[in-house]
């Protein structure tokens, strides 16, 4: 006949070998749910750079799972992994919808950019013209550095072009930008008054 404290050993270890093969029978899904997320996380190409604030926040969440996971506690990462699947999933779609949104900002740069800049460049064409036919340097202007930045926002802008016309409008606006600097220390240079507006 079993003694009471034999009964509860047994008791006891009976308990502990259900508690580990529930714990085991969850340790598989678990690792399953995470490596799910990650792999949602992998197919959401750039959102750390177009939507880095839900990607960090996705990535926060997932090293969470894995803490548990390694805690051993599987029942946590079952209860969390669903909603971070689900903004994992989200993030193609934001990354998306924020590259379309700097596309337009880009886009009406460029139109700023492209109605101002040619402007600003005959500007100081004709009076580097002008400078460069008289024989005597004029007071406080650097012709040199005048026709260089000239010479460069040329350049540039030549790239801009040929950037927009491929589609790569992002590095069209780049370039503008440094033709735009290029111009304005042109005329800096030649103590010009760029107009306003385009300036």
């Amino acid at each position: 006949m079993n003694s009471p404290g034999r009964i509860a050993t047994y008791l006891i270890l009976g308990l502990s070998t259900m508690l580990s093969s529930a714990c085991t029978d969850k340790m598989q899904p678990a690792r399953q749910a995470i490596d799910d997320i990650n792999e949602a996380v992998a197919a959401a190409k750039d959102a750390s750079k177009y939507d880095s604030d839900d990607f960090a926040n996705v990535q926060s969440k997932l090293a969470d799972l894995n803490m548990y996971y390694a805690q051993k506690n599987y029942t946590a990462v079952l209860e969390a992994a669903p909603a971070v699947l689900a903004s994992a999933k989200q993030l193609p779609a934001a990354v998306e919808e924020e590259k379309a949104k700097l596309r337009a900002a880009m886009l009406s740069e460029w139109s700023a950019l492209s109605a101002s800049l040619p402007k600003l460049m005959e500007a100081v064409q004709t009076r580097l013209t002008a400078v460069s036919v008289k024989h005597r340097a004029l007071k406080g202007v650097d012709l040199a550095a005048a026709k260089s930045g000239a010479d460069k926002a040329t350049e540039q802008w030549r790239k801009a072009q040929t950037d927009f016309n491929a589609g790569n409008i992002e590095d069209a606006v780049s370039a503008a930008k440094a033709a735009k600097g290029d111009i304005e220390s042109a005329g800096a240079a030649l103590k010009l008054d760029l107009p306003r507006g385009t300036a």
